[in-house]
């Protein structure tokens, strides 16, 4: 018998607490900066199966919702009362998504049956490999990405596995950091334990069972309700990583979103092929898996609040991923940066379902700021300190309602910054500033949110920074319906000085003390003409140095004096603004993009795509940067962006290599 509506809404918010209560318990416990303030982390309880049927919404990583723990629930033959599995290995069955994250699972037994897990990850500072904190553009396979634990038991009814615990302490920097968030993830799927217990005892457990299902039904079911508002058809969106190896070309990631009814298709095809980089996505094909799920979870949520969320969400979509690409790679790729290619993607789906849904989506998403890291010694001390020291964020895109959030929105807003007080009490840094960076949002009728900046100064010899996601310092979030594209992202050391560098999409550096390092990420998309946006809220954003003067004039068409708007003077600038621009289109890209996309078309994209996928995975990635050459050593009147060019570059590639020759 199907549980009644009012019993499955009581035991959905008893679910959700007992999340909450996971995440708290592991918030409160945890040691590394990285967890216990920047809260990268996750809690939830699954079915038997593995899907997630509850997680939190106040505390820790909100990407998560679709995660299914079965094939690692699986990769274990038997569990008895008291277990806990592990894994941070990315090819074990497709649950963590890079080393550094180490997620757990504990069954709950009910009368000698499994009732459900309690599961959940944290991400480590740091799980030894190449570089500091594990991460980096420029690894080229999984094995440089630290220590990888494939789907084992730590905890043996209720004893810790002390053998597998050695080796994983003997492998990463800070061994005491990290055995104190595995202790305390420990303690979190305890609570969840005791939770579930107290659910059953109080609903009984066949009402339990059933709310499961009832829960992921539920969601599906209010899924289903949102897409079905939607108008059917295809809509394209595509978007780039700067690179997608150090100092390599531009990485795409494109899609075709097809809306059907109340369901809906995600198809990759034209994705770049498999990186020889990091930025690789670990996804084992799944048609449902939770990366490529991440924006549509953002945007269902967005059009409405009121969604559950759990696996159920994701019902709604399936995916085509091709195999051998940055969203299917094979092992070994190194996916350690599968962060950035994310955040890329999610803003990509929000690209497509805005031209859907025009009227009730943002702009695009700010990007482009890293996660900071630093590796050094406590003058004081001589300790060796390893610690994140903020994600450097943007805002969100500009809306149909209102300006997008300032330094916080859509790409990673549920990370947290670290308080300066906390950053200089733990990490041997002087923070010289910490803000919002003037300018950055893209101007709107409704403002893209700004980015946020973070400068500070070394105080050790051989302090190693390791900026992990850096990207944006060229292409740009996007605009929407009249809106223009946020700013650049920046990463300077000494700024101001005769040593000033600028270090572009660099995220391995090392300095000595006194020497400063600014970072800054982009901004947001604004939305709507900015010609429209009321000329006094123009103003409050020059009083509160979020928008300069000259960008006041030059973008927004108003003419401030003496801290006043000149109504007559900004008149007339605005109509002679309107007069002199082209129309736009749907989105605007800014410069950078719409100079690439000149060269490098549609058609000669469709032509990549099909070239490449006919040859073997590992000749793929060699043969695009070869093709990219002879492009671009092209003069422009010979680039007629129709796909010929490609395919000449491909048959001078194949006539030079008689090894690929001879596998076509």
């Amino acid at each position: 018998m199907a549980i009644d509506p009012v019993t499955l809404e009581i035991l959905k918010n008893h679910c959700r607490a007992a999340a909450e209560s996971m995440a708290f318990t592991l918030y409160r416990t945890a040691h590394s900066t990285f967890v216990k303030e920047t809260e990268d982390f996750t809690t939830g309880l699954t079915t038997p199966e593995g899907l997630t049927f509850a997680t939190p919404t106040e505390l820790g990583a909100t990407w998560f919702v679709g995660l299914n723990y079965g094939n690692v629930i699986k990769a274990i033959d038997h569990y008895d009362e008291g277990d806990i599995g592990m894994t941070n290995d990315p090819y074990s069955g497709y649950v963590c998504t890079h080393s550094p994250d180490m997620h757990i699972w504990k069954p709950v037994f009910h009368d000698g049956e499994i009732v459900c897990f309690v599961v959940g990850h944290i991400h480590n500072t740091d799980v030894g490999g190449a570089v500091p904190a594990s991460l980096s553009r420029t690894l080229s396979e999984v094995h440089q990405e630290g220590i990888r634990i494939p789907p084992t038991k730590i905890v043996r009814r209720g004893e810790i596995n002390q053998e597998i615990l050695n080796v994983l302490l003997a492998n990463v920097r800070m061994p005491e950091q990290n055995w104190g968030d595995l202790k305390a993830q420990i303690a979190s799927v305890n609570t969840g334990e005791r939770r579930v217990h107290e659910m059953i005892a109080k609903f009984g457990v066949e009402t339990f069972r059933e709310g499961i299902a009832g829960l992921l039904d539920y969601a599906e079911a209010q899924a289903r309700d949102i897409v079905r508002e939607l108008p059917d058809g295809r809509y394209f969106f595509a978007d780039y990583l700067d690179e997608d190896v150090a100092g390599g070309y531009p990485c795409r990631i494109a899609l075709t979103l097809d809306i059907h009814g109340d369901g809906c298709t995600f198809d990759f095809t034209g994705s770049d092929p498999q990186i020889e980089g990091s930025v690789n996505m670990p996804t084992g094909g799944a048609e449902r898996h939770a990366l490529m799920m991440v924006g549509l979870v953002y945007v269902l949520y967005s059009l409405n609040p009121r969604l559950f969320l759990n696996s159920g969400v994701c019902r709604v979509c399936t995916c085509i991923m091709p195999d051998g690409t940055i969203v299917n790679p094979r092992f070994p790729a190194a996916v350690g940066l599968r962060t950035l290619s994310v955040q890329r993607l999610q803003g990509v789906i929000i690209g497509a379902f805005s031209q859907a849904a025009q009227d009730r989506l943002p702009a695009g998403p700010a990007s482009g700021g890293p996660i900071m890291n630093v590796n050094t010694i406590d003058n004081r001390t001589g300790r060796r300190v390893v610690a994140s020291i903020d994600p450097i964020t943007g805002g969100a895109g500009g809306n149909p309602r209102e300006d997008g959030t300032e330094g916080s929105g859509a790409n990673s807003s549920f990370l947290k910054n670290t308080p300066v007080e906390i950053n200089e009490a733990e990490v041997p840094i002087k923070i010289l500033r910490y803000g919002l960076a003037r300018d950055s949002g893209g101007p709107g009728k409704h403002r893209g949110g700004m980015a946020t900046e973070l400068r500070f100064e070394a105080q050790a010899p051989n302090t190693r920074i390791t900026a992990r996601n850096r990207d944006r310092s060229r292409f740009t979030s996007w605009g929407m319906l009249g809106g223009r594209a946020g700013s650049q992202s920046r990463f300077l050391l000494n700024p101001g000085t005769d040593r000033e560098e600028n270090l572009g999409n660099t995220d391995i550096l090392k300095i000595g003390p006194g020497d400063v390092v600014h970072i800054g990420s982009g901004g947001a998309g604004g939305w709507g003409d900015p010609l429209e946006r009321d000329p006094e809220a123009v103003l409050t954003d020059v009083k509160r140095h979020m928008v300069s003067a000259g960008s006041a004039e030059r973008d927004y068409g108003v003419v401030i004096a003496g801290g006043t708007v000149e109504a007559a003077a900004t008149a007339v600038l605005r109509a002679r603004l309107a007069a002199g621009r082209a129309e736009g289109g749907f989105f605007d890209f800014g410069p950078e993009r719409t100079a690439y996309e000149a060269v490098w078309t549609a058609g000669n994209y469709a032509a990549l795509t099909e070239l490449l996928a006919g040859l073997p995975v590992h000749w793929r990635f060699f043969v695009k940067h070869r093709i990219f050459e002879a492009v671009d050593a092209l003069p422009p009147e010979r680039r007629r962006g129709d796909g010929s060019e490609v395919r000449d570059g491909y048959a001078q590639v194949v006539g030079r290599y008689p090894q690929l020759a001879a596998l076509l």
